[in-house]
């Protein structure tokens, strides 16, 4: 299997195949949590007003994404792992936008992806060994990073995590951990000037392997609808 690595949003343009999106702080934590707490699925969009609009007609029962890492207004949740980790939204369908992990979904649809994973190091494995089952020839991993505009450690690193799981190997979880802990974006996490940023994100994102299910997103009456799935 070949596998492909690039990053940010701006990588994403004409492909096929396989595609594993990955973001791990905070966009797909956040979905592996709310999934976890009994969310039957998530549509994902770019922009807040798609988000807004689903949430109004009906489609989704509540919201939860950011902008700049602050809920929206008109959001029922921010992009906190924590957060959803506490809400009763067992059975809901959720919508999601974020400014870096759904958008990141939503251009690898655009481009031409068959077949689209969102990733976060709570989930590498398991989305690793499905690919893997899949026999595809090729898979490309976006690791999008902050904003998807900038290349962040937690992201960098889970997009090395999955390639060396997908070739066979077996890295070692401290030595990503320890990398991630020190890098720009983790510092974010218990800073008192910046309280959208939980420290408790942090700590339940980096519970790497800690899903047992991967998070395959398809297209379902034009909308990008993101379920569980399990081996």
């Amino acid at each position: 299997m070949l596998v492909n690595i690039d990053s940010l949003a701006a990588s994403i343009s004409t492909i096929s195949g396989t595609v594993i999106v990955i973001d791990v702080l905070r966009a797909f934590s956040t979905a592996v949590v709310a999934f976890q707490n009994g969310v039957t699925k998530i549509i994902m969009v770019e922009e807040v007003e798609q988000a807004l609009e689903i949430q109004r007609t009906g489609l989704a029962d509540i919201s939860m994404g950011e902008v700049d890492g602050i809920k929206p207004e008109g959001f029922s949740f921010g992009n906190s792992p924590f957060e959803l980790s506490n809400a009763k939204i067992k059975g809901a369908t959720v919508v999601q936008s974020t400014r870096a992990g759904t958008t990141g979904v939503e251009k690898a649809s655009k481009a031409g992806a068959s077949t689209i994973f969102a990733a976060s190091l709570m989930n590498a494995s398991i989305t690793a060994d499905l690919v893997k089952l899949s026999k595809c020839e090729s898979v490309s991993i976006f690791a999008m990073g902050a904003w998807g505009t900038t290349r962040s450690d937690e992201d960098e690193q889970c997009a090395l995590y999955l390639r060396n799981l997908l070739q066979g190997r077996k890295p070692d979880h401290e030595s990503v951990l320890n990398l991630v802990r020190v890098g720009e974006e983790a510092q974010k996490y218990g800073d008192s000037n910046q309280p959208q940023y939980h420290p408790k994100d942090l700590d339940i994102a980096l519970k790497i392997d800690s899903a047992d299910f991967a998070i395959r997103i398809e297209k379902t009456d034009g909308l990008l609808v993101a379920k569980p799935v399990k081996i």
